[in-house]
């Protein structure tokens, strides 16, 4: 992976190849954006321009070859030809160790680790170019009912990773995707290794979100976040979970349990991982709401029914937002937690009806 085939970024790729030229690497970094923004590709890259032998440095305009029209030239890029470079981006580099969410599947019947699927990890970043996001990877797995996590047995892999000596002589590489999916076993075992790094070591931490990451894990790390490309997932979410979401939401003035029910039982048919989405999907919706009530921005659900789209907004306001934002959290929390879907979404649309009617 090349910095020129990353869409946008190039203010923050061209300070990341500037402190690298300048010998001032960070042992520990988070890269944090959305997958489709390309925080995972970012992390490829920086690493083969970090090990490449034969670095490209560029003056005056530079073609930007995947960016965008208008995107700032790159004032340097690893070359994509030496050997270390091939390696790198065929994640077949003897030094460069991956690890990621994993669960038990039909092959791994217990004990699972990032060990365990190697190949499948490989072949999955190779097929989707480093963009592929966490329910795409569950979704190879077939496993897109489960959660899955990074574990103990994760961060004794990484811990044992570091250890060895370097096979080519240069750095020792660990990524590790979706940081935010570490639990706390896992995150507390790997505070020693993030503050007093074996020589010669990167460690690439990569996540969408570091809100649930352990502060103690954020601060022991270097922040890089990505810009905003436009390439996020908002419009796919709407379009997937808007019909949902106008269908619950009608049954939540009238309450006709029956109905509900029938509703209820969709909702939690589609997976853990889709119920989660659906409900940041949902809180996002709410806020948008609030603030077209509050500030008058333009927002709408797009339903398709002008009426209700017009209508709804105006449900979200001071008095119930605050009640509404937790209701959703908590019921996010709940199944991550792997509460029973009915019971935790049922619960959520008791409290979500009692707060729309406080408007």
């Amino acid at each position: 992976m090349q910095f020129k085939d990353i869409v946008g970024q190039r203010d923050v790729i061209n300070r990341l190849t500037e402190i690298i030229d300048s010998g001032r690497v960070s042992h520990a970094q988070l890269i944090l954006g959305p997958a489709e923004d390309g925080s995972l590709q970012m992390a490829l890259a920086y690493l083969q321009y970090l090990c490449c032998t034969n670095r490209q440095h560029y003056s005056g305009q530079w073609p930007v070859a995947s960016g965008q029209p208008g995107d700032a030239p790159l004032r340097a890029d690893s070359c994509g030809t030496c050997p270390s470079c091939k390696k790198i981006s065929q994640l077949m580099h003897p030094d460069l160790h991956l690890f990621f969410p994993n669960a038990t599947t039909s092959r791994v019947k217990s004990n699972p680790e990032s060990a365990e699927f190697q190949q499948e990890f490989h072949d999955f970043v190779i097929e989707n170019k480093a963009l592929g996001n966490l329910d795409d990877w569950f979704a190879s797995l077939g496993i897109e009912n489960k959660q899955g996590i990074l574990n103990v047995r994760d961060a004794d892999g990484i811990e044992r990773s570091l250890s060895l000596k370097s096979y080519e002589g240069g750095w020792k590489m660990v990524v590790i995707w979706m940081a935010e999916k570490m639990n706390t076993e896992c995150a507390n075992k790997l505070l020693k290794t993030l503050e007093e790094p074996l020589p010669g070591t990167v460690i690439l931490l990569v996540a969408e979100s570091d809100e649930r990451m352990l502060q103690t894990i954020r601060s022991r790390v270097q922040t890089v976040r990505l810009e905003p490309t436009g390439n996020s997932r908002d419009a796919a979410l709407a379009e997937q979970f808007s019909p949902m979401l106008v269908a619950w939401l009608r049954l939540l003035f009238k309450l006709k349990m029956k109905e509900l029910g029938s509703q209820i039982d969709q909702m939690a048919a589609i997976g853990r991982e889709q119920q989660k989405l659906f409900l940041q999907y949902t809180l996002g919706v709410m806020r948008g709401c609030f603030l077209s009530t509050a500030a008058g921005l333009p927002y709408s659900i797009g339903s398709g029914d002008a009426k209700f789209d017009a209508m709804f907004p105006k449900m979200i306001t001071q008095n119930n937002v605050e009640t509404i934002e937790q209701a959703l959290s908590e019921a996010v929390f709940a199944i991550e937690r792997n509460a029973n879907p009915k019971i935790t979404l049922m619960e959520l649309s008791f409290r979500m009806s009692k707060a729309l009617k406080k408007k």
